[in-house]
């Protein structure tokens, strides 16, 4: 990822195991479901609905998986979602900052403190990671999608902040209250985004090199594996 060590960006260098496919599927349809929950059923009419979706597609969900998520919202006895933020400081003091999607917060909270207080780290107040963030609209896109010079020209027309292109994906940037007027803007000269969030990008980063790193990185893939958890976001840099 352009610009910042968003955990997704590690996540995608490792692959896509059969365990990680069916986790990342379970955490879109929950997006999916609550978006069609709180808003319109018709996607053109939902933005937030019609991004859940679009960034199911890009993961190669199957469209009964998404078309099961979206029936899931009418369902009388579906689950009420709560969206749930936890900061705290991981292994060496990098800045974690969880996101979650749950039905019961008190499990949450508890399974969160738990994954923290198991790798020597600590669930902090909220405000207390924060600080070394800045929340952000992002967009991502293919590089198949459309060119270096034409999504930068693109972006700036939709009213973007700024625009990052890299071997794989286009990265767009804009105030997190604008991200869904920027999307529409986009939307009509490209039909296919692989993510639009709103992300924690870090200020300052923690290096982290040599043995150290695995012990970091099994931490964040144990928040990550964790049911309730939608996003991690850490300061962390690792060094070869």
């Amino acid at each position: 990822m352009a610009g910042h060590s968003h955990w997704a960006g590690i996540k995608h260098k490792k692959g896509k195991a059969d365990k990680l496919r069916a986790n990342l599927f379970s955490k879109l349809s929950k997006e999916i479901t609550v978006a069609a929950k709180l808003g319109d059923k018709d996607p053109s009419m939902n933005p937030r609905l019609r991004s859940a979706i679009q960034a199911a597609r890009s993961a190669n969900m199957p469209k009964d998986n998404i078309e099961r998520a979206i029936d899931k919202s009418s369902a009388s006895a579906g689950a009420n979602y709560e969206n749930l933020r936890y900061e705290g400081f991981g292994p060496d003091k990098i800045a974690v900052i969880v996101e979650t999607l749950t039905d019961n917060k008190n499990r949450t909270a508890s399974n969160i403190r738990t994954i923290f207080q198991k790798n020597g780290g600590s669930l902090g107040t909220q405000g207390s990671a924060a600080h070394n963030f800045n929340q952000l609209g992002v967009i991502k896109i293919s590089k198949d999608e459309v060119s270096d010079d034409k999504i930068f020209e693109l972006a700036i027309e939709a009213g973007a902040d700024e625009c990052f292109s890299n071997d794989e994906v286009h990265e767009i940037h804009c105030p997190m209250g604008e991200i869904y007027n920027v999307k529409k803007q986009l939307e009509e000269k490209i039909s296919n985004f692989i993510t639009t969030e709103i992300e924690w990008l870090p200020l300052n980063s923690v290096k982290i090199i040599g043995e150290k790193k695995q012990e970091v990185i099994d931490f964040l893939e144990t928040l990550e594996e964790d049911d309730d958890v939608q996003s991690v976001y850490s300061n962390v840099e690792f060094e070869n």
